[in-house]
């Protein structure tokens, strides 16, 4: 009984141990390939495959000469091998990153994540198979039932254990103590497992001093390669966020909030009006063309980031001129206090309020009246885009909380040459929208590869097809002409973004290999006036 007992525990801890490390993977990766679709399909076939190529082997290893005290010692040498190629991740991730400039995103990101994520997966998984055979053989010798029993309990355990890790992963141990230290915890576990299946082992004494010194030598390599440490200053539920001085870079001092591995905002400590980020700065520029600078805008911003916009805007229009509330819809409560900690953001600002809340159905709970002159979708992350903030039904309530002269702007990247997301999103919003334009800055017009696209859908065209900025950075930004663009939007066809249908990730793709040398026909020649495309 006792030894069912310990069989049943070990499984169950040593999945859960195991999923515990296919959850914190996604997090580990952050800072350096980011957090998509395409690093989460990386990571779930890496970790499947490094069980299921583990289970074949403890299946090998578990043969029917194969007795307590060497199915105990095996299932115990495949768990100190689990707890050392577990803290070898940290460092491997470390070194495998720095490696990984040639190639592109996808390979970049099956590799860092089968270098680092295969091996702790293929020892854990080597475990279960060996204690399921010695908990058969244990029943055995004390009944005569059958093993189905005994293989549907430690089934259902190692299930019950994968359970436990990925809630334990998800909303317990990362927010706890962080993701470094999720890691060093699940191979504490595991050489724990390991020492007491070889409690009664005559050879255990080999086995603590093969853990003792991988342990050491990982540890040595670890400090070296600054691996314990975390590239975060804080791992909230949501991000890495890390504080950059940007002053080197402007010549004033300010500061840019990188989460994960991209930049949401560029602050100014003198100075909230002086936008860095080109498309922030465009769609000040716009709201100021549009209005008039008559009143300040009542804004409701879907995503924070930074707040650069918004502290901007507060700035601007405090205490001199009447309008409306700015409404900030950011899903992650730890970006607002990094940023009032590091950008400069105040404590309280007059006429701004913060919501901790998704950004769609924050908005949803709003009652329909009074509107906004401006929404600003600022949510998206790279080619990780939120697929119910870019679809029709989302577009029908943003539409219907405008004001007849406001209107949405989105942020939006895509591939310079093939500009699939963005023909999507531009047919999707002309089912509520009469006016959608696109905006981009005059030296990214023709350009290739990477382009930041902002959109603008309203009831009103901008009146003008080129602006250039008041304030802060001299930048013009030109509009793509309208029916050049309708044509090449109708005959790319592509799909309606729907709740029901948005693949984003696959219209993203093109973005994903490098950029390549190229042109777009539409580039604007040098010296013409608007129009002259």
């Amino acid at each position: 009984m006792l030894r069912q007992f310990v069989y049943g525990l070990a499984v169950f801890l040593s999945s859960a141990c195991g999923l515990i490390i296919g959850i914190v993977a996604g997090r580990l990766i952050a800072p350096y390939v980011g957090m998509s679709l395409y690093t989460w399909t990386a990571i779930i076939a890496v970790v499947l495959a490094g069980f299921s190529a583990g289970n074949w082997i403890g299946g090998l290893l578990a043969g029917p000469r194969v007795d307590a005290t060497k199915g105990a010692r095996r299932a115990a040498a495949a768990l100190g091998l689990a707890a050392v190629s577990s803290l070898a991740s940290l460092a491997l991730l470390r070194v495998v990153s720095n490696l990984l400039g040639g190639f592109g995103p996808i390979p970049s990101i099956i590799l860092l994540t089968s270098s680092a994520f295969l091996l702790p997966s293929l020892f854990v998984g080597i475990v279960a198979p060996i204690l399921t055979k010695l908990a058969i053989d244990a029943e055995a010798e004390s009944t005569a039932k059958s093993p189905g029993r005994v293989i549907g309990r430690m089934y259902a355990l190692g299930a019950l254990g994968g359970i436990a890790g990925t809630l334990a992963a998800g909303y317990l141990l990362i927010s706890w103590i962080g993701s470094s230290a999720t890691v060093v915890s699940v191979a504490a576990v595991y050489a724990f497992l390991a020492l007491g299946l070889a409690i009664a082992d005559p050879l255990r004494l080999g086995l603590l001093v093969l853990l003792a010194a991988g342990g050491g030598g990982l540890g040595w390599w670890s400090e070296q390669v600054r691996a314990f440490e975390s590239p975060c200053q804080v791992e909230s539920d949501y991000f890495c966020i890390r504080i950059v001085d940007f002053s080197p870079e402007s010549g004033r001092e300010s500061r840019m909030m990188v989460l994960d591995h991209l930049v949401h905002g560029i602050n100014d400590r003198d100075n909230p009006g002086l936008l860095y980020s080109p498309y922030i700065h465009a769609v000040d520029e716009i709201a100021k063309l549009r209005f008039s600078g008559q009143r300040a805008p009542s804004a409701y911003f879907i995503g924070g980031g930074g707040y650069s916009l918004p502290r901007a805007w507060a700035s601007d229009y405090a205490g001199r001129k009447p309008g409306g509330q700015l409404t900030v819809a950011e899903i992650d409560p730890a970006v607002t206090k990094a940023a009032r900690d590091h950008m400069w953001l105040p404590a309280r600002v007059p006429g701004l309020a913060i919501h901790h809340r998704d950004g769609r159905e924050f908005l949803q709970s709003l009652p329909a009246a009074p509107a906004f002159d401006v929404i600003f979708g600022d949510a998206f992350r790279d080619i990780s885009i939120p697929a119910h903030l870019v679809t029709r039904e989302f577009h029908g309530e943003i539409a219907r909380r405008l004001t007849r002269r406001g209107f949405y702007a989105i942020k939006v990247v895509d591939n310079g040459n093939r500009r699939r997301f963005l023909f999507s999103l531009l047919r999707t919003l002309k089912k509520d929208f009469p006016v959608v334009e696109v905006w981009l800055e005059a030296d990214d017009a023709g350009a290739a590869g990477r382009v930041t696209f902002v959109v603008v859908a309203s009831a009103l065209p901008t009146p003008a097809a080129e602006i250039s900025s008041a304030r802060g950075i001299p930048r013009t930004w030109v509009r793509w002409p309208a029916s050049d663009l309708a044509g090449r939007v109708s005959g790319a066809n592509p799909p309606i973004l729907t709740d029901d249908f948005a693949p984003v990730d696959r219209l993203m793709a093109p973005l994903l290999p490098r950029a390549r040398p190229g042109t777009l026909s539409w580039r604007r020649q040098p010296g013409s006036r608007p129009g002259g495309w």
